[in-house]
């Protein structure tokens, strides 16, 4: 059935259960949209672009910083 939705494996669902019996299922959409983050972040930064190894190494420090908290 997800198959057929168009869901793949890790997706997120949603699942409606009218009170007239029904079921519908739903692959979830998302909140917002990457212009929508992009002006939430706009300024937060001084304009440094960041390869994927270095936004990686962000994250990484970034988790190791949490769990020291």
């Amino acid at each position: 059935m997800l198959q057929h939705l168009g869901i793949k494996p890790g997706e997120r669902i949603e699942l409606d259960l009218p009170p007239d019996g029904r079921a519908e299922l739903k692959a979830a959409q998302p909140k917002g949209s990457f212009r929508e983050l992009r002006d939430i972040l706009k300024g937060k930064t001084d304009g440094t672009r960041l390869n994927i190894e270095e936004i990686n190494e962000a994250i990484a420090d970034a988790g190791t910083a949490a769990g020291d908290a």
